[in-house]
């Protein structure tokens, strides 16, 4: 599956099915020039994983695994993998082509990964051979072959949702359409209540979309709202009250962070800049740190040179922050007006300069 196997593209988390799932039995032969390779069977939709080693050109594994359960099989250090629904139908597998004997079910399925993902494998390889220096010189006329792979990985996608509304392959195939194609699209396509749709695969899928999105409306319901009021101690054990430094005249950014966390480490260059450029105009920041040791958090203040009020309760993900502002997920921040109306919320890198830029000028 191009998107996930070659390039990399975030996709959406796929949670462990229930427990109740019907276990059938499945067997892999395999055929591999390389001896001694280890191979890994990957089930999707549990993460779990088993591994064989390849002795006079071939392997075998076998198992029990839920029924349909998408699995990916093939050499653990190749970029590429071949997919199978467990339909409880042996297969045969040749690495060296990629190309799998067993159900009509799945022999369909590989020959659809194939065609979509072959352009992409061919063009991986290219640039994987080609020195770096080569792919500066050429970097127009490789960005050119990328939009075109691209464009042809878009329509044998969609060719695959057209073609296949009455079995479970596009469950396969989900995140890449996602990547192509846009929400009002999907949603259509699950009004015409197609077989794929049923698939554990969708079902987990739709409930992470649900589950995020509730947690982002969650957020975006404070946005307008007056701060909520919270106590924690400073750097040197002494409590305060977020009302000490917000409302009080002056705008005031909110941000929640960690020392252990990367991302918000290497967002508060951009908010330290921000700080440096608009506090004199009446920008303020007040840290609330995720931390649950203080060394650490101390440590991570100076090391970032923070200059600003920071507060925690070093209770980790417990904070009394997450509970009043719904933080689930860190970097975040409000922005709170002279008046402690919350005004924004989650501005990073250029987007907390655009607003800043608003309300002070230049």
């Amino acid at each position: 599956m191009i998107m996930k196997k070659l390039l990399c593209m975030a996709t959406l988390v796929l949670a462990a099915l229930t427990a109740g799932a019907q276990q059938v039995k499945y067997t892999v032969n395999g055929i591999y020039s390389k001896n001694g390779a280890t191979i890994k069977l990957l089930n999707r939709q549990t993460n779990e994983s088993v591994t064989t080693t390849v002795a006079d050109g071939k392997f075998t594994l076998s198992g029990m695994a839920d029924k349909d359960a998408l699995m990916a099989v093939g050499d653990q250090d190749a970029l590429w993998v071949t997919l199978f629904f467990n339909d409880g139908t042996p297969v045969t597998v040749n690495i060296n082509d990629s190309t799998l004997k067993g159900s009509p079910l799945n022999e369909r399925l590989v020959r659809y990964d194939l065609a979509a993902s072959g352009p992409a494998v061919s063009l991986m390889q290219k640039l994987q051979q080609m020195p770096e220096e080569e792919q500066q010189r050429k970097q127009e006329e490789l960005m050119a072959e990328v939009t075109a792979v691209m464009k042809k990985v878009g329509a044998e996608i969609d060719k695959i949702f057209q073609n296949e509304k009455s079995s479970i392959i596009p469950a396969a195939f989900i995140n890449e359409y996602l990547q192509v194609n846009d929400q009002e699209a999907f949603e259509a396509l699950l009004a015409e209540k197609p077989v794929w749709a049923n698939h554990p695969i969708v079902q987990n899928m739709l409930k992470e979309v649900a589950r995020q999105k509730a947690a982002e409306e969650k957020k975006s319901a404070f946005i307008g709202q007056q701060f909520t009021d919270l106590e924690e101690a400073d750097v040197d054990g002494k409590p305060h009250k977020l009302s000490e430094y917000v409302g009080k005249g002056r705008w005031v950014l909110v941000d929640f962070w960690a020392s252990w966390c990367g991302p918000c480490r290497q967002e508060m260059p951009n908010v330290v800049a921000a700080y440096e450029k608009y506090h004199a105009k009446g920008f303020d920041v007040v840290g609330l740190s995720f931390d649950n040791k203080k060394d650490a958090w101390v440590k991570a203040i100076a090391d970032l040179k923070m200059p600003w009020t920071h507060l925690s309760d070093l209770k980790g993900w417990k904070t009394v922050a997450s509970d009043v502002y719904g933080v689930n997920s860190i970097p975040d921040n409000i922005l709170v007006d002279p008046q402690g109306k919350i005004v924004a919320r989650g501005l990073r890198a250029s987007g907390l300069q655009t607003r800043l830029k608003e309300i002070f000028g230049e």
